[in-house]
């Protein structure tokens, strides 16, 4: 059976475009499925999905949506109708690739679907926005993006040229061999930054030397949501969350902000959890001259021309202990909190320029004071980088996961 992309779009407004892209991939040999999510004018192409098959699948009625005034109403109900059509197309076996092309509104449908998919799944957005900071549309998902440069409004010698590379990437992605993987092993989620570099990496290498494999991901907001994201995906069987600093950009509104639903992923999942607070000693900006006004007189540190620390104090690194403490009491699988007593961090330790027990002291005591009796807290009187602490960690969270594994 030929592999199939399927095709997403408006075609009231985008028609001769997903035609002329519908032609190229068919003649790589690869098969179509159109979707239409349109709703104002009549489609410009056939659809192998109509518009009101999406409408419906989103719990709305096409006719209802084209009298009435509410566009914000239609959006959301053919994102959700889409993605309904999508998921169903992929668990159907319909579906080995799929590919949108739009402008904001046209792109906020299109992931919408593309995020009901698992990693791994090609998936090509070509868009307005696709230079930008598309995290919101990605949300976590391996979706690529590629700069529309021109509105996709028509073909001209700029559009054609996008058009055909969004197809070929496409087709490739699809018809691509995937090597195949016969000895998997467990998986473990870790949390890393530039300031617990060592700590991860002993962590790392005494869980591989146990048969694991384990995923890092860097906590940059988009990389701790995307660990978030993949661990709501039921992909891993623990999580080494080392670096919750994204935590500290939530409180501070840094630019590695990941939301606050950060940590949660893994107690709702029900998959053995280790909390530390790593790094949360800072918060991240841009370059020195984009910190805001109200931290101009803090302890700042640029790291590189392009970011700039700020480091937490103590009211912030209260309300960051109130979250991890949060998080590990929502837990359904065993969890447990550890402590670095000697600093958070690289920077945060004796002598160093975040070094603030008070601080530390602040984050430390309100997790103890708000998490409840059943999650363990380990003290340990060590800098999170020293190799020790790595290995109590990797060893507290290998524990936890064999206990599970026994009572399984």
């Amino acid at each position: 059976m030929r592999k199939t992309v399927i095709l997403v779009g408006a075609l009231d407004t985008k028609g001769e475009e997903f035609a002329f892209v519908k032609g190229l991939i068919e003649e790589q040999g690869l098969q179509t499925l159109v979707v239409d999510f349109g709703v104002l004018d009549e489609p410009h192409i056939v659809a192998d999905v109509t518009r009101a098959d999406v409408a419906s699948a989103g719990g709305g009625d096409l006719h209802t949506l084209q009298a009435g005034d509410r566009k914000d109403e239609a959006m959301k109900t053919m994102a959700a109708g889409l993605a309904v059509v999508v998921r169903r197309l992929y668990d159907e076996g319909r579906l080995q690739g799929i590919l949108g092309m739009g402008g904001t509104g046209g792109t906020s449908i299109a992931t919408t679907a593309m995020r009901m998919l698992p990693v791994g799944v090609p998936k090509v957005m070509v868009s307005t926005v696709g230079g930008g900071d598309v995290s919101a549309y990605t949300e976590g998902k391996d979706i690529s993006f590629m700069p529309s440069i021109v509105d996709v409004a028509g073909l001209n010698r700029i559009s054609r040229p996008i058009f055909a590379n969004a197809a070929g990437a496409i087709v490739g992605m699809v018809r691509i061999d995937r090597p195949v993987v016969t000895d998997e092993k467990p998986l473990i989620a870790a949390s890393m930054f530039g300031n617990t570099t060592a700590a991860v990496d002993r962590a790392r290498s005494r869980l591989e030397a146990q048969g694991y494999e384990v995923l890092v991901f860097h906590a940059t907001g988009a990389g701790g949501r995307t660990m978030e994201s993949l661990i709501s995906d039921a992909y891993f069987a623990g999580s080494l969350d080392l670096t919750t600093t994204e935590l500290a950009d939530y409180v501070c509104d840094g630019v590695f902000n990941a939301g606050p639903e950060r940590c949660l992923a893994a107690s709702r999942t029900g998959i053995p959890a280790v909390l530390v607070p790593g790094c949360v000693d800072m918060a991240n900006f841009g370059g020195i001259d984009t910190v805001p006004a109200k931290y101009r007189e803090r302890n700042l540190y640029e790291w590189n021309p392009n970011v700039t620390l700020l480091r937490t104090n103590i009211e912030e690194n209260t309300r960051i202990g109130e979250m991890i403490a949060a998080a590990a009491n929502a837990a359904t699988a065993p969890v447990a909190i550890i402590l670095p007593l000697k600093g958070v961090s690289m920077l945060d330790s004796e002598g160093g320029r975040f070094w603030d027990p008070a601080a530390d002291a602040a984050c430390y005591d309100a997790i103890k004071r708000h998490v409840k009796p059943r999650v363990p807290v380990i003290e340990l009187d060590l800098n999170i980088n020293d190799p020790q602490f790595a290995d109590q960690a990797a060893e507290t969270l290998m524990e936890m996961c064999r206990t599970r594994e026994g009572n399984i």
